[in-house]
């Protein structure tokens, strides 16, 4: 059974503030006589089910179309960490690390993907740390950043770096349940840049 992770993205789909929301531009419409339907799209690259490229956060890192793949496809598990305001390692105790290659943590802090809420969970440094020890390869969120709405240091996105781990925000999870799922999440090759959206799925195992 495959479980759709992503949100619907339309005009009304919040971005960060001060980022490009999306917007679409008919260029021949088919309802309006026209031999068929062609548009075009303006939005920023980091809008829904996203992927950060290092290049995001690092002037050495990577940008999108020269990541490994391999961070983007494979066993994950799904970790619910509810009604807190940072991921911390003491989060993870119940969990055997040694299992997981890939980890979305399911928060429900930012739950309606057309309101932007700046009080959203994010996660500490050092639970990433943590995952990175245990050769964790991606972490995901429900959220639009793993940082504070406020951070400026983005001490987070620096510890993925160090551990060369692959990160997504932004995904569903309101309706999944924990547990280990198979993950499908691929960027799109875009040249040069910092991110770029996906159309996240969960497989059953």
């Amino acid at each position: 059974m495959i479980i759709d992770i992503s949100p619907l993205l339309s005009s009304d789909t919040a971005v960060w503030p001060g980022d490009t929301p999306l917007s679409r531009h008919v260029l021949c419409d088919i309802l309006k006589d026209s031999h068929l339907d062609l548009s075009s799209l303006t939005s920023t690259v980091h809008l829904g089910a996203h992927a950060d490229a290092p290049r995001h956060y690092s002037k050495q890192g990577n940008t999108i179309d020269k990541v490994d793949l391999n961070s983007y496809l494979g066993p994950c598990y799904v970790h619910s960490v509810v009604g807190v305001s940072s991921i911390n390692p003491g989060h993870l105790n119940e969990l055997d690390l040694s299992k997981i290659e890939r980890i979305l943590f399911r928060t429900l802090s930012q739950t309606d993907s057309s309101v932007f809420n700046t009080d959203f969970t994010s996660i500490a440094p050092e639970t990433i740390e943590l995952l990175g020890l245990h050769k964790v390869k991606l972490i995901g969120i429900d959220t639009q950043s793993i940082d504070p709405f406020d951070s400026k240091t983005l001490s987070a996105h620096k510890s993925l770096e160090v551990y060369k781990i692959a990160n997504i925000e932004g995904l569903v999870l309101t309706e999944v349940k924990d547990g280990f799922y198979e993950f499908i999440g691929l960027p799109l090759k875009l040249e040069g840049f910092d991110g770029s959206p996906i159309r996240a799925v969960l497989r059953s195992l």
